[in-house]
């Protein structure tokens, strides 16, 4: 029998491990309040993957951009980031900027799932994943935690990203992959914290995952 690739060991025996996982947070900012489409169901989710990615929970490291804060301000006051947040400002479109892709390179050779919530839809978050998927790693755009000032741009974004290879899903679906197992310790929190943002996620995916 093969050795798992995440785990060196048994795939039929292993407990799911998910140290090559990774979470993006896209220039959530209080700028952008008043502009983007639905924009406090795409604060719910990052909320949600907040939550999880901590390391009580699954230990999957968080990276938050912002857009020139100097213009844009803060990001929302809602998202309590964890002190292990990489957090980074930028004038470039593309989460990847030097210092995050140092940051994502730490291991080379090493291909990386990564999860993104943010905006804009057609462009920062657009951008990043283009350019996750050229560097060779698999990329989760999380339907019910993207959005754009033009509603109609979301979906024609989406369209283009899964044309590409990125695989467009939702954060509760995206939760459940990590875990993969019911046995694991993690899963009894996880289970807990899709129980109490059930109406919020809900409401996000039937009102943002229109593809």
């Amino acid at each position: 029998m093969g050795e798992d690739p995440v785990t060196k060991g048994p795939p039929k025996f292993r407990k799911y491990k998910i140290a090559i996982r990774r979470s993006d947070i896209c220039d959530i900012q209080e700028k952008f309040r008043p502009a983007i489409h639905e924009y406090s169901k795409v604060i719910s989710t990052a909320q949600k993957m907040l939550k999880a990615s901590r390391s009580a929970i699954l230990n999957i490291p968080i990276y938050a951009t912002t857009q020139n804060t100097a213009r844009l301000g803060p990001i929302c006051s809602e998202l309590s980031l964890p002190p292990s947040t990489f957090e980074a400002d930028k004038t470039a479109f593309s989460m990847m900027i030097p210092a995050l892709q140092s940051a994502l390179n730490d291991t080379p050779g090493t291909s990386r799932q990564v999860a993104i919530v943010g905006i804009e839809s057609h462009i920062c978050v657009t951008q990043t994943t283009l350019d996750l998927l050229k560097m060779g790693h698999q990329v989760f755009v999380l339907a019910d935690g993207v959005s754009s000032c033009n509603e109609g741009e979301v979906g024609i974004a989406l369209r283009r990203l899964a044309h590409a290879g990125a695989t467009i899903t939702t954060s509760e679906s995206w939760l459940y992959e990590c875990m993969r197992d019911a046995s694991i310790p993690e899963f009894k929190q996880i289970a807990a914290l899709v129980k109490e943002t059930k109406e919020s996620t809900r409401d996000a995916v039937q009102t943002l995952c229109k593809i």
